[in-house]
């Protein structure tokens, strides 16, 4: 084997750094951290927490979806209905926290898409160390999902999931 063939097939730590700053800036355009919330009489509170990690491309450039997919080793791509694009997307929360924060917190985000980032981040590690089981540390996820995308809409409002919380 030429050491030409061996060197794609393992990358050196240069471009392991590299690729993963590729996809953190790529995550910052096209990247999506999102934490929802669905009513389910299975949990605590009487609601899911779903926490998740997604990018979206055209499907003739869909190559560097499966670059996150193996780079990563989780998640799954899916056809998205609402733009007809393909979709990037890991919900677990094992693999966001040991997998997915990690490669944004060796890399940075460059634009204010990193405050959300950081919020996410917590949900998911206060989820990680269960800490969702508790009053506390479910309302503290609840405020945080909220500062989250602020401008984007919301299916269920902060007072919906607290009253509901407080009820259960």
């Amino acid at each position: 084997m030429s050491a030409t063939t061996r060197r794609h097939l393992r990358p050196t730590k240069a471009e392991d750094a590299y690729l993963m700053a590729y996809l953190s800036g790529y995550a910052d355009g096209e990247g999506c951290f999102c934490v929802s919330f669905n009513r389910s009489s299975r949990h605590r509170f009487g609601w899911e927490i779903r926490p998740s990690f997604s990018v979206s491309q055209n499907v003739d450039r869909s190559q560097v979806l499966e670059l996150f997919r193996s780079t990563l080793g989780c998640g799954t791509i899916r056809p998205d209905r609402s733009d007809q694009t393909l979709k990037y997307e890991t919900r677990s929360v094992s693999d966001l926290a040991m997998r997915v924060l990690p490669l944004f917190e060796q890399h940075p985000l460059r634009s204010s898409k990193q405050r959300d980032f950081e919020k996410f981040a917590e949900v998911v590690q206060l989820m990680h160390d269960a800490k969702h089981l508790q009053p506390e540390g479910f309302a503290r996820i609840v405020d945080l999902s909220l500062e989250i995308n602020s401008s984007g809409a919301k299916r269920f409002p902060r007072r919906a999931i607290v009253q509901r919380q407080m009820n259960a």
